[in-house]
């Protein structure tokens, strides 16, 4: 019994003074009503962001339109070979800037070199040739000449023949014999030697002018032959200077393949160049086209360029859908039709200024997001 009321006595006094002892069954918390605040409080957060998220996706379906099928696009010209050789030489590198007329590559020029040795020698000869035409056709029309002056002698001596045949047939007639028989004779074939001497005559010199004539052709024909061995030899020289490949745009560099020792055939594409004046190519569904118009301002975000918007402005739309300019467009009067939302190619065009900012990071072939605030004033979208 003593025991017992010592250990109650060490208890209470380890109670400290002025404290009140600790309620034997304490009282349950209001826990239920707290939890219930709480829920109504998530319900009403989430509520709100659910009408928040709806009036900005009402308000976002009605006044912008926006597609991910966007992808920047630009001048990409193929560079190719115009004549078949060995490479020599190479003077670009990958990525490399060039400008307009750059020297991109240069052939082995030993076989245009040999070409057009052959045709200015060739030229040589037909000159030649040409200048041997000249002097037979003097020679020529020099024995012309010459056969003219004969056949005036031969029609001098005809005259001179017709007057003594006329004067003998005069003194040698029934009532008189003034002359003999033989002179009269001789006369009268005198004046027949004439007429088939000038008769000769004149065929010498119709033969001497058909030879002019003849020489002459011949002349043609050479200078003729002469001009078309310039035309080739203008040729041959045209080919050989394009042994030097040149760079037809000025651009950046890109797809290179060629190497020297490299044999290229004509047409063959060595490398590409691409301008750096670069577009965006927007699909559009058809259902957004009805409010976008040329000129309206068009934010872009470039996949690549993380973080930074460009500011662009619709260009022009595509002649045609997607679909159509596919290789193999969908028949639809075929009795299997689906209806499908179509998409046009709208152009995008970027200020000069913002690209020449990128530094050629803006590159064709790069994914980008485009979006088009449809409630622009006319007076800012032609600005």
């Amino acid at each position: 019994m003593s025991t017992q009321h010592n250990q109650e006595q060490k208890v209470l006094s380890a109670v400290p003074a002025g404290q009140p002892a600790a309620p034997a069954a304490p009282a349950a918390p209001a826990a239920p009503a707290k939890s219930n605040r709480r829920v109504v409080v998530i319900a009403a957060v989430v509520a709100l962001a659910a009408l928040a998220a709806g009036g900005r996706m009402w308000y976002r379906s009605h006044y912008f339109v926006e597609t991910e099928n966007a992808y920047v696009a630009g001048h990409v010209h193929p560079v190719s070979a115009r004549i078949a050789g060995v490479v020599t030489k190479v003077m670009i590198d990958d990525n490399q800037i060039v400008k307009e007329g750059d020297v991109i590559a240069e052939l082995d020029p030993f076989d245009q070199h040999v070409k057009v040795e052959q045709i200015q020698a060739q030229i040589a000869t037909a000159e030649q040739q040409v200048a041997q035409s000249d002097a037979q056709i003097a020679q020529v029309q020099a024995q012309a000449s010459a056969a003219a002056a004969q056949v005036a002698q031969s029609e001098a001596q005809l005259v001179r023949a017709k007057q003594d045949a006329e004067r003998y047939g005069q003194l040698y007639n029934s009532q008189m014999k003034a002359v003999s028989k033989a002179e009269l004779d001789t006369a009268v074939a005198g004046r027949a030697s004439a007429v088939a001497d000038l008769a000769a005559r004149k065929d010498s010199a119709t033969a001497a002018k058909a030879q002019i004539t003849a020489a002459q052709s011949a002349r043609d024909v050479l200078k003729a032959q002469v001009t078309v061995l310039r035309v080739q030899l203008k040729d041959a020289e045209q080919q050989l200077a394009y042994n030097r490949i040149l760079a037809p745009v000025g651009g950046r560099i890109g797809k290179r393949t060629i190497e020297v020792g490299q044999r290229v055939t004509a047409g063959q594409q060595l490398t590409a160049i691409v301008q750096e004046n670069v577009w965006l190519t927007a699909n559009f569904k058809e259902t957004q086209l009805a409010d976008l118009k040329p000129g309206q301002e068009v934010k872009v975000s470039i996949d690549a360029i993380p973080g930074r918007e460009l500011i662009g402005k619709v260009d022009s739309f595509a002649p045609a859908s997607g679909a159509q300019f596919a290789l193999l467009p969908a028949d639809n009067a075929t009795g299997n039709f689906t209806k499908i939302v179509q998409r046009v190619p709208v152009k995008i065009t970027f200020k000069p200024e913002d690209v020449k900012a990128l530094s050629g990071r803006l590159v064709p072939g790069m994914s980008a997001i485009a979006e088009v605030a449809v409630n622009q004033s006319d007076a800012k979208a032609a600005h």
